[in-house]
């Protein structure tokens, strides 16, 4: 249940910010026309980035530990740029999906979308119950 919110709050997340024509970064329905195949479109290329979030993302935060440490955490901001330009090639390969103008975009568009997923990641935890004695 977890791993479908996040797709769909990542979906969201992608959603806006190919709203913002600045970052270059539009989305490539797989079928032209409506609405579902843009929403359809989205959460397969959400479910791809939680995808390589999860697996090459651990794999490269492991291994750029002392960079982590070195740069105080800003690394993070390019791995971060680097999976979703990673996510873009992988479904771009398929004739749909994202596409990402350059690197330095896909970094800011990935803050973005880190910001997103922090602030409705916030509002839906659940919560933990106190108790009262």
């Amino acid at each position: 249940m977890r791993f479908l919110i996040r797709v769909v709050i990542n979906a969201f997340a992608i959603w806006v910010v190919t709203l913002i024509p600045a970052l270059e970064v539009q989305v490539k329905p797989f079928a032209p026309g409506e609405t579902l195949q843009l929403v359809l479109t989205l959460l397969a290329i959400a479910a791809i980035f939680a995808l390589v979030n999860t697996i090459i993302g651990t794999v490269l935060k492991i291994v750029a530990f002392p960079l982590y440490i070195l740069t105080l955490g800003l690394i993070g901001l390019v791995i971060n740029g680097f999976l979703l330009w990673l996510t873009a090639w992988i479904t771009s390969g398929f004739g749909w999906g994202l596409t990402v103008g350059s690197f330095w975009w896909g970094v800011l568009a990935a803050i973005i979308i880190s910001i997103i997923n922090a602030v409705f990641g916030a509002i839906l935890r659940p919560q933990k119950r106190q108790r009262r004695d």
